[in-house]
């Protein structure tokens, strides 16, 4: 797929699985099992799905995914499968490398979506990208190093240390134009300052759903994350985005949905869900 300057690819970096309970919220088992099945721990199947874009002068990446710096605990706890996708595999499926990257948008700071801002090489803690800016929201860069009890398990210091000792993270407001192309809405429901990238040529327009939009599922307003640190906030801001997103006829990319990687939205009596589903790249 093709918006305005840039080439777009879907770049899965992991599979892994948290508890359903907690990614749908109020909504019954009964009711969102339909939807996502789970396994005998309660975990849901789910991808980290990253967004590349790539003009004539730059290579930009919309996350990073979970990386591979867990150990078996964690890996077994969130189900963290990278053998069979990766960022290098994924990258390396388009023909391009970690070295080609210029700019990395981290939409926030919770392991999953930034984990793969470093690596360990050799021991060492060193950046994924290492020609890349990392561009980072301003309220979420000062959420992330001071958390709340309901944050701090979402939020790993190795995933950005490095980079910050390095001068490679650039820190923004969020509501500025800070790469040509690119524009940003920012939403607080999930946590504080979350980044959505947005890409517009005039005929198409795709919208980086990151985590008020984590699967097709969560398209409609009262499907929101026990994750999420306002609730009623991410419902206000989903009943705002999805009237224009059909009216507009946005595409709606999804990070975490592990079998599709966008949509467009339509209205299906009282609530919103998956018009049809686009292919970004195959």
């Amino acid at each position: 797929m093709k918006i305005g300057n840039y080439n777009l690819y879907s770049i899965e970096t992991s599979e892994f699985g948290l508890d359903g309970g907690a990614m749908f919220g109020i909504v019954p088992k009964t009711i969102w099992e339909l939807q996502s099945p789970s396994d005998k721990f309660n975990r849901i199947k789910m991808v980290t799905r990253s967004l590349l874009l790539v003009s004539d002068d730059r290579k930009i990446l919309i996350d990073t995914g979970n990386g591979n710096k867990w150990d078996k605990k964690y890996k077994d706890i969130y189900n963290i499968n990278t053998d069979d996708y990766n960022i290098e595999n994924s990258l390396g499926k388009y023909g391009f490398s970690s070295e080609d990257i210029t700019d990395v948008i981290c939409t926030h700071l919770h392991f999953d979506h930034v984990g793969g801002n470093t690596k360990i090489d050799s021991g060492k803690i060193v950046p994924t990208f290492p020609n890349a800016k990392y561009w980072i929201s301003k309220e979420n860069w000062k959420l992330a190093n001071h958390p709340s009890q309901k944050d701090a398990g979402s939020f790993m210091e190795n995933d950005w240390k490095v980079l910050a000792e390095n001068n490679m993270i650039e820190i923004i407001d969020g509501r500025e134009f800070f790469i040509d192309g690119i524009e940003t809405y920012v939403t607080h429901g999930h946590t504080s300052g979350l980044l959505h990238p947005m890409l517009s040529d005039g005929s198409k327009k795709i919208f980086y759903g990151a985590d008020i939009f984590p699967l097709a599922a969560h398209i409609p307003i009262n499907w929101v994350m026990a994750y999420d640190v306002q609730p009623v906030v991410t419902m206000e801001e989903k009943q705002k985005l999805l009237p224009q997103m059909q009216h507009e006829e946005w595409i709606l990319f999804f990070e975490h949905d592990p079998t599709i990687q966008a949509c467009t939205i339509h209205l299906d009596g009282k609530h919103y869900r998956m018009k049809d589903k686009v292919i970004i790249s195959d």
